[in-house]
């Protein structure tokens, strides 16, 4: 078998240092909401975990064996019942916990509920095993696996509403700096929205077991100045490039099975079961953000998806190395 290998996780060229998955460095309103519930919560934990514990070390001191103990070969006095301790350790865990339950529902309804600006972004999020598809209804544009949303200023809020729904099994999309888990469920739709702050990547992972290569349908969402979201809307709705260099390729890539499953915009390849490539070379990572997107690393993809992503939906192509290398730089021409 033929093995590739890579210097860097995909998942870690973050670029700016804004690639962290951690819930305490949250950069989007509903992030926030999540983070400071959950400091409450650690609050009133660590309250209990202090108390029971400190409890417990006074026992255990102030009641320990002393070798000149009088009564220490006796019994000492059994009590029975106390109906004040009783009462203590009933009433207090369902005042905390009712405390919590109404903390976390006005956390949830305070998010579902939150008014939608006229401005927003709408995107289609649709799960597939094991990739990412983005449509963009507004703007005329269809990706995968690397969400570019705009910045939302809080002083004027424009948020990304994404509409989600699955192809196959159940998913679950979760960018931990952003905002919750929202499950992707076959015939169903879920919504949630995300409003980035500040620009960067910010990673995810889908969080429903779904199949084999569960652990690499990674999630990458670019947070995008207004300027540099304004540059990526044009390159993507511009048709692919036609560079007569590549011809060869483009003839490999439409006389195999790839039509089939895949787009590229102003080509006869209209398929729908895997990755719209029309602007497949602007993007950083492929396999669902498994490897850097090199020449390399998409010529071993394509001869074998499995030797990246054992499991992968995609069959392995057996192309020759010439054809490989033509429908390569075909692929890599697809700004």
């Amino acid at each position: 078998m033929h093995q590739v290998w890579f210097s860097l996780p995909a998942q870690s060229l973050s670029g700016n240092g804004s690639g962290s998955t951690s819930i305490f460095a949250p950069a989007g309103s509903p992030a926030h909401s999540i983070f400071d519930l959950s400091m409450l919560v650690l609050a009133i934990c660590t309250a209990i975990f202090l108390t029971v514990g400190g409890l417990l070390l006074y026992v255990l001191v102030r009641y320990r064996h002393r070798a000149n103990d009088a009564n220490a070969a006796q019994e000492p006095p059994q009590i029975y019942g106390s109906t004040q301790i009783e009462l203590s350790w009933t009433v207090i865990p369902i005042l905390i916990v009712v405390m919590l339950f109404l903390a976390t529902a006005r956390i949830i309804f305070a998010t579902q509920d939150h008014p939608r600006p006229a401005d927003a972004l709408d995107v289609t999020v649709i799960g597939h095993q094991f990739w990412w598809e983005y449509r963009y209804p507004q703007l005329g544009i269809v990706t995968a696996n690397e969400l570019h949303v705009p910045v939302s200023d809080p002083h004027h809020p424009t948020p990304t509403y994404l509409t989600m729904s699955s192809a196959d099994t159940d998913h679950s999309f979760w960018v931990p700096r952003l905002a919750g888990k929202t499950d992707l469920i076959p015939n169903r739709i879920n919504t949630m929205w995300i409003d980035p702050q500040s620009a960067g990547l910010y990673l995810g992972q889908c969080a429903q077991y779904c199949g084999t290569q569960h652990a690499k349908m990674l999630l990458r969402v670019y947070a995008d100045s207004p300027a540099d979201f304004a540059a990526w809307v044009a390159s993507q709705q511009r048709p692919a490039v036609e560079d007569p260099s590549v011809a060869a390729g483009l003839a490999v890539f439409q006389h195999n099975a790839c039509i089939s499953c895949h787009t590229v915009a102003g080509t006869v390849a209209t398929g729908r079961f895997g990755p719209d490539l029309t602007h497949l070379a602007s993007r950083d990572t492929i396999a669902s953000g498994s490897v850097p997107n090199t020449p390399a690393n998409l010529r071993a993809f394509v001869q074998d998806p499995a030797n990246f992503k054992p499991g992968a939906l995609m069959p392995p192509m057996h192309l020759n190395d010439h054809d490989l290398d033509a429908v390569t730089a075909y692929l890599m021409s697809l700004k």
